[in-house]
């Protein structure tokens, strides 16, 4: 299908985004919101199991609340059968976009840390990912890494079908030991993808990575990774772990290797600048001394050599000077320039201009400079702090989640990007929350006050109160307003009773339990009523198929007749004559 003939109630289509062979990605805008969007679209000849799939990860992922988890906004049908997913669009493009390229280890270092926190939120749940790799890593605008396509995520707990027949689920330049080798999985096997892939980012190359998927196969079962150079030395033995053949020699969870994470120094080993010097010094002062024969003055040729080592150390240690003194001198230029920025609120933009980048270009040059590392972490604080103050405004202005790039939720949850376990944007997400489920308890009020119980399905009491419940399940004003709902259903069903119409009272009775399924007097006035239909049809029956009896006396009138057989009466009442 064109670009042009295809429509989907709701967006507006600008073009596709990409296509797989499962499925084709194109970006929209929600005419509703006037946001961009990213639509999945699953190809219409895939198999009944694979659609239920695709379905599962709509639900799976909108059911995970992460600043480096994908949103999803939607999941429909297309008028020709196809379902869709609409998703939160992710501007910056994927991580394999990258491959080949070195990445400094800061940044590498913060891609890993980001998607291990949206991983431990995802194993939290009792599942695995089973499919990270670079190409599944996408990136917001702010440049906050994001996971996506959870579509062979699976229960921990149950074994893959397609495991239990040999077939390996992944990508397998990024599958584990055990997921090559078509064992059960668990979280490691996350940890070891993401460790190929902090190899990758560090080195510029997958070692893992052969010609062939067996070759490929047996070098993440039987090859150890190169050691990394000397300048990384610092992430050797996270990653050793990341990546140990094993699983339990690797971190037990996302948890453990996010506090492995903030253990990690990027610092050079401490070396000298002047080592020749003192190495050509060091070898003078343990010449030996031929036995029985002092050591005599010098002869002129070593006087000589004497001249010659002194001049080259001389000239090493002014050399080593002059460059350490032009670095400093460019270190201090550019904390003058983060300085300013960082005074004039330049932040992270403009990106070649901003204090970020010159604290990391100091960084650069000296990985170990306490003045820029201090920097940046004010750099991230005061974004934090910009972003809550944002994010109160629009609490105050009751813009609590759209527009979606400037609402409450969305300053909120940026502020949990630059530090996940901040206490005031957590405690601030609550206060959203707090304030959506009162407007929804306000509308549900109304609702109840203009007679909209059940129906419309989107503007009803219902609705308000099970909107509340799938934020917080266990809310008590959301599950008294059901059951309140379920005792006014049941109080129209009696008077349907008691004026005789017994149709009405057995509608107002199913509608009760659709509002309050498990409502114990609506399921036992519904099985009465059932048993009184039934009685009456049966004693219908039975009544019309004995004889007439034989009328010795004047037949009586059909009135009194039908007075006196209540079962008749009931019938009646239910049916008419």
């Amino acid at each position: 299908m064109s670009d042009s003939a295809l429509q989907i109630p709701g967006y507006t289509l600008h073009g596709p985004l990409g296509k797989g062979g499962m499925a084709e990605v194109h970006l929209a805008t929600q005419q509703s919101l006037q946001r961009k969007v990213a639509i999945k679209i699953l190809s219409k000849s895939e198999s009944q199991e694979y659609i239920q799939r695709f379905i599962k990860e709509g639900h799976l992922v909108a059911s995970l609340h992460h600043p480096s988890i994908i949103t999803i906004y939607d999941i429909d049908q297309l008028a020709d059968g196809r379902h869709y997913l609409a998703m939160e669009f992710l501007p910056g493009g994927d991580l394999a976009r990258h491959k080949g390229e070195l990445f400094a280890p800061q940044r590498a270092l913060a891609i890993v840390r980001q998607i291990a926190s949206g991983l431990a939120v995802v194993h939290d749940q009792g599942l695995v990912h089973r499919d990270v790799k670079p190409a599944n890593i996408l990136f917001r605008g702010d440049g906050t890494a994001v996971l996506t396509d959870f579509g062979v995520a699976k229960d921990l707990d149950l074994d893959s079908e397609l495991t239990q027949f040999g077939i390996a689920v992944g990508s397998p330049a990024y599958s584990s030991p055990e997921q090559a080798q078509c064992q059960p999985l668990d979280a490691r096997s996350d940890i070891y993808s993401l460790g190929v892939i902090l190899l990758e980012m560090l080195t510029g190359s997958n070692p893992f990575r052969a010609g062939n998927y067996t070759q490929t196969v047996m070098n993440h079962v039987q090859l150890v990774p190169p050691p990394l150079p000397a300048a990384l030395a610092g992430c050797q033995s996270l990653l050793d772990r990341m990546l140990a053949k094993q699983p339990q020699q690797r971190f037990y969870d996302c948890r453990e290797l996010l506090a492995a994470l903030d253990e990690v120094d990027l610092s050079d080993p401490d070396v000298t600048r002047i080592g020749p010097a003192v190495a050509v010094s060091a070898a003078r002062e343990r010449a030996p001394v031929a036995a029985g024969k002092p050591a005599r003055a010098g002869t002129p040729r070593k006087s000589w050599l004497v001249l010659l080592f002194t001049s080259v150390a001389l000239i090493v240690t002014l050399t080593a000077g002059g460059l350490y003194w032009r670095q400093q001198a460019q270190i201090d230029d550019l904390l003058a320039q983060a300085e300013q920025r960082l005074a004039a609120g330049q932040l992270v933009a403009p990106a070649g201009g901003s204090a970020e980048h010159y604290f990391r270009e100091v960084l650069a040059i000296d990985a170990r400079n306490q003045a820029a590392q201090a920097g940046l972490e004010r750099v991230r604080a005061k974004r934090i702090e910009g972003f809550l103050e944002l994010a109160e405004q629009r609490l105050a202005a009751g813009q609590l989640v759209t527009p979606a790039e400037d609402s409450a939720e969305y300053h909120f949850h940026q502020a949990l990007a630059l530090d996940s376990g901040h206490a005031g944007a957590l405690d601030g997400l609550r206060r959203v929350l707090a304030a959506r489920i009162a407007q929804q308890l306000a509308r549900a009020e109304q609702s109840i006050a203009d007679q909209r119980l059940l129906l419309p399905a989107d503007d009803s009491a219902v609705h308000y109160y099970r909107q509340i419940l799938d934020w917080a399940p266990d809310n008590e004003q959301a599950l008294a307003g059901l059951a309140r709902v379920a005792a006014l259903y049941r109080d129209m069903a009696n008077g349907a009773y008691r004026r005789g119409d017994f149709p009405a009272a057995l509608a107002m009775i199913e509608r009760g339990l659709q509002a309050q399924p498990d409502d114990a007097q609506l399921l036992a006035m519904h099985g009465e009523h059932q048993q009184l239909v039934s009685s009456a049809r049966a004693a219908r029956r039975a009544s019309t198929s004995r004889p007439a009896p034989q009328q010795a006396t004047a037949p009586a009138t059909t009135s009194s007749t039908e007075t006196s057989n209540p079962v008749k009466r009931v019938w009646n009442n239910l049916f008419g004559n």
